[in-house]
């Protein structure tokens, strides 16, 4: 079980989009690599196709490594580290640390 999953909501660390927070949109688990919500937006310049009869420049989000990224406690709103913990009966559950907050 990974401690991050698509669709959860997490903070960025370190670099240059340090204190922005966003929901995991994709996970390339090979290269160990997030795509966030509105974070790390890059510009890509595309020709007219017939999807895109305009062309021109579209926004899109690019990578950042896992490691550079932290789970954010719903219940404080801010990062904190992430537990798995493990029952005889029940499934593997997502536990913060500090509040003992579960995550779905």
């Amino acid at each position: 079980m990974r401690k991050i999953k698509v669709g959860d909501l997490v903070q960025v660390i370190t670099g240059a989009e340090k204190g922005k927070q966003g929901k995991i949109l994709r996970f390339n688990k090979e290269a160990s690599r997030l795509f966030i919500e509105k974070v790390k937006l890059v510009k890509r310049h595309t020709r007219p196709t017939q999807k895109n009869p305009q062309g021109g420049t579209l926004e899109k989000e690019a990578s950042l490594h896992i490691s550079n990224v932290m789970l954010v406690d719903p219940k404080t709103k801010k990062p904190g580290r992430v537990s798995i913990q493990r029952g005889k009966d029940t499934p593997p559950l997502r536990v913060f640390k500090k509040t003992g907050t579960e995550l779905k």
